[in-house]
């Protein structure tokens, strides 16, 4: 099997399925976490029940689709990465580090809550997922707090990768963005 990420024409760029999953998973949290924002403040009726499953859905979702993303990383290159400081690429990879984390991380608290609070998930309506918390009202209000936390964190991290792709696009005008791009490469 050859361990190719990226074509021979440009090996700064990352590869089709790289890009697919990049943006594919960016959508997914950042629906997911509208979603979850906007649903909780809702009374109970069907229509809030309906969006808890859709959140649900979305969160097991993500939850495959970063296992996924994570064993396309690990078994394919990676674009070196581009002339920065160090300071920077440190700074870059532990961000990705700490995002991976919690790609899997916030999806397992939901679905740990959601056992707790003894509300299993049935995937897309079809696939009983098993519960693996007991049932328990304290455990419940506990894995609840941490699913709430770990999705701002997601969502912090989220906003300082955002930022620092665009630093390097307007500032820096190093290219970094392009090789993520989702559009082909102009030129």
């Amino acid at each position: 099997m050859q361990n190719r990420s990226h074509s021979s024409r440009d090996p700064g760029r990352y590869s089709v399925m790289a890009i697919a999953l990049h943006w594919l998973l960016a959508l997914a949290i950042v629906g997911a976490f509208g979603v979850g924002i906007y649903m909780v403040d809702l009374p109970f009726s069907p229509s809030r029940l309906k969006l808890y499953n859709w959140h649900k859905w979305a969160g097991v979702s993500i939850l495959a689709l970063s296992g996924f993303r994570l064993l396309w990383r690990l078994t394919h290159k990676q674009p070196a990465d581009l002339p920065m400081p160090a300071w920077q690429a440190r700074a870059a990879h532990l961000t990705h580090l700490l995002m991976y984390l919690l790609f899997f991380a916030l999806p397992l608290a939901g679905w740990a809550y959601s056992s707790a609070a003894g509300f299993p998930i049935v995937w897309f309506g079809v696939l009983p997922l098993p519960d693996f918390v007991p049932v328990d009202k304290a455990l419940a209000e506990t894995l609840k707090l941490s699913h709430k936390l770990l999705a701002y964190g997601l969502a912090g991290l989220v906003l300082m990768h955002i930022a620092a792709a665009l630093k390097h696009q307007v500032v820096d005008r190093d290219g970094l963005l392009a090789r993520m791009s989702p559009l082909p490469k102009r030129g």
